[in-house]
């Protein structure tokens, strides 16, 4: 187990960051949620790239049995200075830290496009317009996580309760989810990684990142068996891949527990540089279950650099 004490965030950390000076320099937050069976749940990217003058950002719904309800937005533009507040083409959104560390409310009004096939994303299929909105809530759920050395990012896993609109559905959603905040330089065409975070019915909260293909990662589990912040440096992953490159099933090393997932949804992106370089990124929920047979649900993302043609 590692001193835990180096892994405490700053709550001053929750405010946007002075930019460095660095074209690919990037800003993100994300807030993602799932039902406690994996039959609905959705995320949220804000992701400021002061040096481009864009915002990047994007938000879904998925659930089984329903399409991939989806906002994709590259050319937004920034928030105010001090701001997260969002405001472009059929699309209202605001982020608001309510206590550092503790709770944050999101509300989303937009409009989203509805796709039968997530991988219709990578090939610039057009589907129905429905509205998406969220009102919902994130509510610290354990210890947030401040990665360690230099790397400028932290995750919180939280509690996620509030309301989902989607078509002319309204929908109260209680949940859990998880948050997490980076700055620095993302350049996301030229390394791949696996992220995830789930929480089991055990009380264990865990989150793991690893590079990909050279598998370097690490992580934490947060009160299994009432323990105490564990952090671990192995963390490896071994997907199947559809023709897409989206993973059907995946299992994961997390040091020496080994945990099974199995989707119930996914909402990739494709990534385009301004030199042409892409990358796509599948981004899902869905069940997982550890060797013991503890079970939960959370999210797995995989960012796949492509080959240059």
């Amino acid at each position: 187990m590692a001193d835990t004490d180096r892994f405490v965030v700053d709550p001053r950390d929750e405010r946007r960051h002075t930019p460095g000076g660095e074209q690919l320099w990037n800003e993100s937050w994300y807030f993602d949620f799932v039902s406690a069976d994996a039959t609905l749940g959705g995320y949220v990217r804000i992701g400021l790239s002061p040096n481009l003058g864009v915002t990047w950002y994007w938000a879904c719904l998925v659930g089984i049995g329903r399409p991939l309800v989806t906002v994709i937005e590259h050319a937004a533009p920034l928030p105010p200075s001090g701001s997260l507040e969002l405001r472009h083409d059929g699309l209202w959104a605001d982020h608001t830290c309510e206590e550092p560390l503790d709770r944050w409310s999101l509300g989303l009004e937009a409009f989203a496009v509805s796709l039968d096939d997530p991988a219709d994303t990578y090939r610039g299929a057009f589907g129905d317009r429905v509205p998406l909105g969220f009102d919902l809530e994130w509510e610290t759920d354990g210890s947030p996580f401040a990665y360690p050395a230099v790397l400028t990012r932290y995750e919180i896993p939280c509690r996620v309760h509030g309301e989902v609109l989607v078509g002319d559905e309204r929908i109260d959603f209680d949940g859990v989810g998880q948050r997490d905040h980076s700055w620095g330089v993302r350049d996301w065409w030229a390394t791949g990684w696996c992220w995830t975070a789930f929480q089991l019915d055990d009380g264990s909260k865990w989150h793991a990142v690893t590079t990909k293909p050279e598998q370097q990662g690490f992580g934490y589990a947060q009160q299994r068996d009432g323990k105490p912040l564990d952090v671990f440096v192995g963390f490896t992953v071994d997907e199947e891949l559809d023709a897409e490159g989206i993973p059907t099933a995946a299992a994961l090393h997390l040091d020496d527990t080994d945990v099974v997932f199995e989707p119930t949804g996914w909402a990739p992106v494709l990534l385009v540089a301004d030199d042409g370089r892409t990358a796509r990124f599948p981004r899902g929920m869905g069940h997982f279950t550890d060797a013991d047979g503890a079970a939960g649900v959370g999210w797995i993302e995989f960012n796949q650099p492509q080959p240059s043609v």
